[in-house]
């Protein structure tokens, strides 16, 4: 393990340099990773570790990349460039070296120069730690955008935290329940990070408004007495794949502005004289802090307002070096993408500098922030919309309290004009939600503050438009519209899917399907060649078998891989419906006690998912899944036939051990509930077959695959308002279906946990007296019928197959090259910049 120093990312190690000695890029790559392992981490190559060669290996292809960020950065400057800046809260990396080898063209010179060197590429590989920088879609998602952004030749930054600690790491106790452990990601240090102290950013907070007048009798409030935060920025580069290209994702680490107090210090008080640098810290230290209580929405708040302040005195320092000292072209040279309502608080931010700091008057700013910034929406859960009580807002913020109410004052005025005399307008477009305690709507704020909002799928965008916000959508024609999400083939095909990447090169007869997925349309000619299935089918199997093998070393399972694997992978919430996955595993388990000689499919049932700390639902259900899967797993009544595993610790790179392994594909949200989903297609793309309601992403996916490629069930959006319009009883579903009521009374017994009565307690309620509110219940019957087809098709090899075959072929319109393709065109106006 490479010593402290070596790793620490406070710290630059001292460059080593590779300029050419040799024309062959294998000798090349080769010297430079000697060269890193002696000179950079001091170790030879007799006593170097696998993640001694990781660290090597990444500094030496760093240094490559390095090359062309500088040339990148310089001429963006050199034509001053429009930029467009991404604000995302999260960004889930996974790892780093073989994307960046990939992207930058190195992958097999670093793999030749490893094997002559006699380094297992392997061991090595899995040295990395998955960035601890993300949760779930949304920083997965900013995280493909980026790879894009860059593979594009377009201009532009992505802003975020640079947490030290991740969500968590998920482990489960002997009785299934999930326990959370710091997700210490960066204790050894990251190869991938520069630092850059000389472009740290001061931030206020707390403090409160002085009321003061001009000499002219002008209103100047002062924003006084306030705490500080001092911002230090660390870089990743972010290549592009097949360009020259080279972004960066410049991550903000909090310090206090003065992190010692020597008189305190030397007068015998050394734990209250850092006490400063320690809060002030706290603010870049974990990902999501609980906010079940006050001090954690109070630091979640303190963290958006961050990295949202940090990043924009960024922006404008580039601007204003650029451009001179004017605002007159900001907008012409900056766009800004809110990934959320996280960073909405830019909005409040941008106004402030501009009124408070530049003097530029209230019209004229107003008219530079919505012409610079752009909102992304990723949820039709009225709750997840982010919300702030106004104490809090005031204490942390007072001078934006001020800003927001009057955006707010303006803009009821427009609301009123255009609906004179309407209360009820006034109230569902008011940005302060009244009643009880007052509330400030982000949402709200970013869609008046914004001029283009979008939803990230065709039926997202019209419940959005319908459902969430029809007044805005009335008020400001136009500025709603859809970008459908996209995944980037190159970490979601070509990297972790090796063996099937390879296939498609060798049948295409090129390697151009990475930067343009719609070529993969020409594999559906070959969807019906028994030659091809069977080549086909053969990487799937061995896939599965690598997978059964990590099954084997984190579950202690042994599985078939002639089995179907039933893959449910992403974030554990009540609308995702693990627990309707459940109830069907637990009737199949129920149907075979009852006829051991059942012909059923064998399958293995694969989820992985973290629930939030504060979601003890969510968390019932991982325990009740893993007591369940346990029992039905040491059964030897049923021969094996049925096996469940939950993998624990689900991440970026487990993610890519399942996916290319898996056949059904678990899409089973209620419908209208999911905003779009990406895992649906990064699945489809590695050949699993979709069993979904239609909901999100799912719909255009039918659209591109076909109805016959495809297992689709369930009640659609009309039908869930209607059910919802006219009063919903679960009790009605569970009296009428008999294997449903007699599931879900097991589920309610001790069976499964004998002594401890009411084990499942929670979700039991949920289905039942709970009111069952994401339809489990309703949809089990279409669910379990859909299910059936997915055997009658697995029976079928050659059907399977040229099903498999299909979805492949025919996802190439999911690739987030064709979503930032329409972004840059649409919103941000941003032409490429290709570099020399």
């Amino acid at each position: 393990m490479p010593s402290k120093k070596a790793t620490t990312t406070k710290t630059k190690p001292a460059a080593i340099p590779h300029r050419r000695v040799t024309d062959d890029p294998v000798i090349a790559i080769k010297q430079s990773i000697l060269q890193h392992l002696t000179y950079t981490l001091a170790r030879n190559e007799g006593g170097a570790t696998p993640r001694d060669w990781f660290w090597a290996t990444s500094m030496a292809v760093r240094d490559r990349v390095l090359d062309r960020l500088i040339a990148t950065q310089a001429q963006h400057n050199e034509k001053n460039v429009r930029r467009a800046y991404y604000l995302s809260l999260e960004y889930l990396m996974g790892r780093l070296l073989v994307s960046t080898l990939q992207n930058s063209g190195e992958y097999d010179h670093a793999r030749q120069a490893l094997a002559e060197l006699g380094v297992d590429w392997e061991p090595l590989r899995r040295a990395e730690d998955d960035m601890g920088l993300g949760n779930g879609g949304l920083g997965r998602l900013a995280a493909c955008f980026l790879d894009s952004m860059a593979t594009l030749d377009l201009p532009a930054i992505g802003y975020g935290i640079n947490y030290e600690f991740g969500l968590f790491r998920q482990a489960f106790d002997e009785h299934g329940n999930q326990m959370e452990h710091p997700d210490s990601w960066m204790l050894d240090g990251t190869p991938w990070e520069i630092s850059h102290p000389e472009n740290s950013q001061t931030v206020k907070i707390y403090g409160s408004v002085e009321n003061v007048f001009d000499d002219s009798g002008n209103y100047r409030p002062v924003w006084t007495n306030t705490q500080e935060l001092m911002g230090m920025p660390f870089d990743i580069p972010v290549p592009g794949y097949g360009t020259k290209t080279v972004n960066i994702l410049r991550l903000w680490t909090s310090h206090a502005t003065e992190p010692l107090d020597l008189t305190v210090f030397n007068a015998g008080g050394y734990v209250e004289a850092v006490r400063d640098k320690v809060t002030r810290e706290t603010v870049s230290k974990v990902l999501y802090p609980n906010d079940k209580t006050e001090n954690g929405k109070e630091l979640r708040l303190v963290q958006q307002y961050f990295f949202v302040a940090c990043s924009l005195k960024d922006m404008i320092r580039r601007h204003l070096r650029a451009n001179g000292n004017t605002w007159d072209n900001f907008s012409d040279k900056v766009t800004v993408q809110l990934n959320d309502t996280h960073p909405a608080i830019a909005v409040a931010e941008l106004m402030r500098i501009l009124i408070d700091e530049e003097d530029v008057g209230w019209t004229k700013a107003w008219g530079i922030v919505t012409a610079t910034f752009a909102y992304t929406n990723h949820t039709l859960l009225p709750e997840a919309l982010e919300k702030w009580g106004v104490g809090l807002f005031e204490r942390v913020l007072p001078r934006h309290l001020q800003i927001i109410f009057e955006i707010n004052r303006r803009h009821l005025e427009d609301v009123e004009a255009k609906w004179p005399g309407d209360v009820g307008k006034l109230q569902v477009c008011s940005i302060v939600e009244e009643g009880g305690e007052k509330q400030l709507r982000m949402a709200h704020l970013a869609v008046v503050g914004s001029h283009a909002v979008n939803g990230v799928a065709a039926l997202h965008t019209e419940l959005l438009k319908a459902n969430l916000f029809p007044e805005f959508d009335e008020l400001f024609p136009g500025r709603f519209r859809n970008k459908t999400n996209g995944i980037t083939p190159r970490r979601w095909l070509l990297d972790c899917n090796p063996r099937l990447a390879d296939l498609i090169t060798k049948t295409l007869g090129h390697d151009r399907w990475p930067r343009d997925l719609k070529r993969l349309d020409a594999l559906s000619a070959h969807a019906g060649d028994a030659a091809f299935q069977q080549e086909f089918m053969a990487i799937k199997r061995a896939n599965k078998v690598d997978l059964a093998r990590l099954i084997k070393e984190l579950c202690d399972v042994e599985v078939s891989p002639d089995a179907l694997f039933d893959v449910q992978i992403k974030r554990l919430h009540e609308y995702k419906r693990q627990h309707l996955n459940l109830l069907h595993i637990m009737a199949l388990y129920r149907r075979l006690l009852q006829d051991p000689y059942l012909d059923v499919v064998p399958r293995v049932f694969v989820f992985a998912a973290k629930a939030a700390p504060g979601y003890e639902l969510a968390k019932n259900i991982i325990r009740a899944i893993n007591v369940i899967g346990d029992h039905i797993n040491h059964d030897p009544r049923i021969n094996g036939k049925l096996k469940v595993v939950f993998l624990p610790n689900y991440r970026v790179s487990m993610a890519e051990r399942i996916i290319p392994a898996s056949d059904l594909s678990e899409q089973i949200s209620t419908a209208g509930k999911e905003a779009s989903g990406t895992g649906n297609m990064k699945l489809a793309l590695n050949g699993s077959l979709t069993i979904g309601t239609l909901d999100g992403a799912n719909v255009e996916i039918k659209e591109e695959v076909g109805d016959e490629n495809i297992f689709i069930f369930g009640l659609t959006v009309e039908e869930v308002d209607a059910l919802n319009r006219h009063g919903y009883n679960p009790f009605n579903y569970y009296h009428a279906d008999a294997e449903l009521k007699a599931v879900i009374d097991w589920l309610g017994s001790d069976y499964f946990t004998p002594g401890e009565h009411h084990a499942f307690r929670q979700l039991h309620h949920s289905l039942l007296d709970g009111g069952d509110p994401y339809k489990v219940l309703a949809d089990f019957r279409a669910y379990s019928d859909a299910q059936l087809e997915v055997e009658q098709a697995y029976r079928d090899p050659q059907r399977w197959a040229r099903m498999a075959i299909c979805n492949t072929a025919r996802v190439g319109k999911f690739s987030s090259d064709r979503t930032i393709a329409e972004y840059a065109e649409d919103i941000w106006k941003l032409p490429p910049v290709a570099i020399d």
